[in-house]
C-alpha cells in the first residue's frame, strides 16, 4: 500500500486513517519518500499531537514542525518569538537535502501563509563556534536586527543577555539556551544550558544563528517598506507609528503583518518543500481552509472600515499581499498530488487505498451500564487472542503503567508484558 501512494502521481483518499493511527501511517511515509513526506493538518493541536507521538513509532525519523503565527490576521500583536523562531528552524533544516528520513507538519492556516524565500533563509542563516571572532558589540547589534530581544536573563528563544564577557541567547532550532564566553573578541568556548535553572549543560562544537523574526529591519528592509508604504498609502502615511518606527530601525508590535513591504518577495511554503515531496492532507482541512479564507476577508474588511471611518493609522494590506486566495491554494494543491486521509471507510476504487483500521474500542457502554472496565478489558484482549491478534496499550507514564499491569492481573490476565519502544511492543504484541 505505501509503495502504492508513494509512487503515485495521482492522489488518493488514504481511507480507514482514524487519529491514533496518523503518527505511525506518516513515519512509515516518510520512510518510502524520496526526499520528505509533509502532514497538514486541520489545526495546531492536531498538529502537536502527531509531533508528540511520531518518535515512539520512529525515532529515526527527523520531525519537522512549522506552525502559523499564533496571532490573528490584521493583529496589532506580532507572532511570538517561539512561534516565528520554530518557522524559520524549519525552513532552515528545509534548505538541506534531508540525510534520513523526514516528516514535515504544518498546519493548514501555516500553509496558506506567505514566507520567506529559500535564498532569503540561507542569506540569514550563519555558523558560529569557539574560536571565532566577533565584536561583542557586533554581535549585539547583528542580534537586533535579527529580531532578538535583549532580556535581563535568557528564558525563551528569540532571547539574549549580555553580562560582561559572556553572552546568552536561545536560537531559532535549539533545543536549549547557549553561552558565549569571549577572551576579548575571541568566542573561547560555547556551552548550552537550561533557562529554568541557568545551569550550563555541556559544551557544544558549534551552531546555527538564525533569524528570531521573519519581519527584520536590515538597511534594504527599512527603504524598501518606506518606499512602499509611501506608494500605497500616499505621502500623508508618514506620521503613521508604524513608518516612523521601522523608519528608525525601531521593532513595533504587529509590524509582522506589513513583512510583504519589508521583503523583495515571498513565497509559499511548497517552494521550500521540493517537487518531489509526499503531502498528505487531514480529512479537516478543507473545513479549515474555508474557515480560514473567510476570517482573513473579515478582518481585512474590519480594519477598511475602521481606517476609513475613524481615519485611523492602521493601514491594512491587501489580504493577498500576504496569505494565499482560494484560486491560489486550489491551484497549488492541483500542481501536486495531495494525498486526502479520511478516518472513515471507503467503497473500494482505483483513487482509494483502504488501510481498514478502525477507531479504538470504547468502553463507555461498559461504563454507563456500571460493569467493571477492566474485567471488559481483559474479555476484549481475549477475544483478540482467540482471533489471532494481540493488544498493545499505551499509558503515560512508568508508574501508571505498572498500576494497570497490576489491575489487569488482578482481573484475569494471564499475560502482560512490558515494551520500551515500539518495536519491542510488535515483538511482544503476538498472542
Amino acid at each position: 500500500m505505501i509503495h502504492k501512494i508513494v509512487s503515485s502521481r495521482q492522489p488518493f483518499t488514504l481511507a480507514g486513517a482514524p487519529a491514533g493511527f496518523l503518527p505511525w501511517l506518516l513515519t512509515d511515509l516518510a520512510r518510502a519518500a524520496p526526499n520528505r513526506a509533509v502532514f497538514i493538518a486541520a489545526d495546531e493541536a492536531e498538529m502537536r499531537s502527531v509531533a508528540d507521538t511520531a518518535h515512539y513509532f520512529a525515532p529515526e525519523v527527523e520531525l519537522l514542525s512549522f506552525p502559523a503565527w499564533d496571532c490573528l490576521p490584521y493583529d496589532r500583536a506580532s507572532p511570538s518569538l517561539r512561534s516565528t523562531s520554530e518557522r524559520l528552524a524549519c525552513l532552515a533544516a528545509l534548505q538541506r537535502k534531508p540525510a534520513g528520513p523526514q516528516l514535515v507538519l504544518t498546519t493548514a492556516n501555516a500553509a496558506t501563509q506567505r514566507c520567506l524565500t529559500p535564498f532569503r533563509i540561507r542569506q540569514l542563516t550563519a555558523r558560529l563556534a569557539a574560536g571565532e571572532r566577533i565584536d561583542r558589540e557586533r554581535l549585539s547589534e547583528l542580534l537586533q536586527a535579527n529580531g532578538y530581544v535583549r532580556t535581563d536573563t535568557v528564558a525563551d528563544a528569540g532571547e539574549y543577555a549580555v553580562r560582561g564577557g559572556i553572552v546568552d541567547l536561545y536560537p531559532a532550532g535549539e533545543a536549549h539556551g547557549l553561552r558565549l564566553d569571549f577572551f576579548g573578541d575571541e568566542i573561547e568556548s560555547v556551552r548550552s544550558f537550561d533557562p529554568a535553572d541557568q545551569r550550563s549543560i555541556g559544551k557544544v562544537d558549534g551552531f546555527t544563528l538564525l533569524p528570531a523574526a521573519e519581519a527584520l529591519l536590515d538597511a534594504e528592509g527599512i527603504k524598501r517598506f518606506r518606499s512602499r508604504y509611501r506608494e500605497l498609502f500616499g505621502a500623508t502615511a508618514t506620521g503613521d507609528p508604524l513608518y516612523q518606527a521601522i523608519s528608525d530601525g525601531r521593532r513595533l508590535a504587529g509590524m509582522d503583518h506589513w513583512l510583504p513591504l519589508i521583503e523583495e518577495r515571498l513565497v509559499t511554503l511548497f517552494e521550500h518543500l521540493g517537487d518531489d515531496a509526499l503531502i498528505v492532507r487531514d480529512s479537516g482541512v478543507e473545513g479549515a481552509l474555508e474557515s480560514r479564507f473567510e476570517s482573513i476577508t473579515d478582518y481585512h474588511a474590519n480594519r477598511v472600515r475602521a481606517q476609513t471611518s475613524e481615519a485611523g493609522s492602521y493601514r491594512p494590506l491587501a489580504p493577498e499581499a500576504l496569505y494565499l486566495t482560494a484560486d491560489e491554494w486550489a491551484s497549488e494543491a492541483k500542481a501536486r498530488a495531495i494525498h486526502q486521509l479520511t478516518p472513515f471507510h471507503e467503497p473500494e476504487s482505483p483513487k482509494v487505498v483502504d488501510f481498514g483500521i478502525d477507531g479504538p474500542r470504547d468502553f463507555a457502554p461498559e461504563r454507563t451500564k456500571g460493569d467493571n472496565v477492566y474485567d471488559a478489558l481483559v474479555g476484549h484482549a481475549a477475544g483478540l487472542a482467540h482471533g489471532g491478534k494481540g493488544l498493545i496499550l499505551a499509558c503515560y507514564s512508568g508508574g501508571s503503567r505498572d498500576r494497570l499491569a497490576g489491575l489487569l492481573r488482578d482481573h484475569g490476565a494471564a499475560n502482560v508484558g512490558f515494551a520500551e519502544s515500539w518495536q519491542e511492543a510488535l515483538g511482544q504484541s503476538s498472542p
